[in-house]
């Protein structure tokens, strides 16, 4: 986190910063109490003095691995994909805005606690002092990352949204006035799919340790790799989904953790009789 840069003789232009001063010093500040490591093989191991600095050495780690992903993630979350990808792209924006209320995201950092507030300042913070030490990077929408961005999630994973079985095309057949009939879908019961997990007592491994396998079905790269570490007891090691500040399957000194997917039924889709005004 500590470089030395020397700039001169180099345009005004160059100055003008999207970030103000009092910003750009609390980054500054916040930097130094941050150590990122990386290993042979490129995982970050950050260290922080509290938990929230761990968090912005985080985020600004996984915007030097891949920033592209991070901010496509947001892009989506905030339902403003056709303004990069075009009109193709509408009506899953659409969804998205139907499903994911950025004013009760905006809201709930409004009332959270201050202990989540800091960390949620803090991922927001990490990212955005990657992009003004990164002036080279031009993000194709989001220059400026908020706290709250990161409550549009309503998970740790790429997006636990349930539609109970309605479509994109079905959406868009809906809003556009188009009446004929769609082809009905059955649900299948007891479909066994979905993610996995292995673990393995020490008294059947070849090491004498345990061995937890979770979702070994995953693709590389699919979440990155991480360490995050601070001074006030956080330790932790695993995956963390591109943008996301916490460690969402791994494990510690004391246990380990992982997700699955399941069928269970959690919304429900109606019909309703929409009369339109003309």
């Amino acid at each position: 986190m500590k470089k030395l840069i020397i700039l001169l003789l180099l345009p005004l232009s160059l100055f003008a910063q999207k970030f103000s001063q009092p910003e750009i010093t609390s980054f500054q500040a916040q930097a130094k109490r941050v150590t990122i490591i990386r290993d042979n093989w490129g995982i970050p191991h950050v260290y922080g003095k509290t938990d929230a600095d761990a968090v912005f050495g985080l985020l600004y780690a996984q915007c030097e691995d891949d920033f592209k992903r991070v901010e496509l993630n947001y892009i989506e979350k905030l339902g403003r994909l056709a303004e990069v990808n075009g009109e193709k792209d509408i009506f899953n924006d659409l969804q998205i805005r139907l499903l994911i209320d950025t004013t009760e995201a905006i809201a709930d950092y409004q009332k959270a606690q201050p202990w989540l507030k800091k960390l949620l300042n803090a991922y927001a913070d990490g990212i955005n002092y990657y992009l003004y030490k990164n002036p080279q990077v031009k993000p194709a929408l989001l220059t400026r990352f908020k706290p709250w961005y990161a409550l549009l999630w309503t998970d740790g994973s790429i997006g636990a949204i349930n539609t109970a079985d309605l479509t994109i095309n079905e959406l868009k057949k809906f809003y556009s006035g188009d009446h004929t009939p769609t082809a009905y879908i059955p649900v299948i019961k007891d479909q066994q799919s979905g993610s996995n997990g292995f673990a393995f007592a020490p008294s059947i491994t070849e090491s004498g340790n345990a061995i937890l396998y979770i979702n070994p079905h995953t693709t590389f790269y699919f979440r990155p790799e991480v360490q995050m570490q601070s001074e006030e007891g956080l330790n932790a090691y695993g995956a963390v989904t591109w943008g996301q500040f916490f460690v969402y399957q791994g494990f510690n000194e004391h246990c380990g953790w992982m997700h699955t997917s399941n069928n269970v039924d959690i919304a429900d889709m109606y019909a309703e009789k929409i009369d339109q005004d003309r």
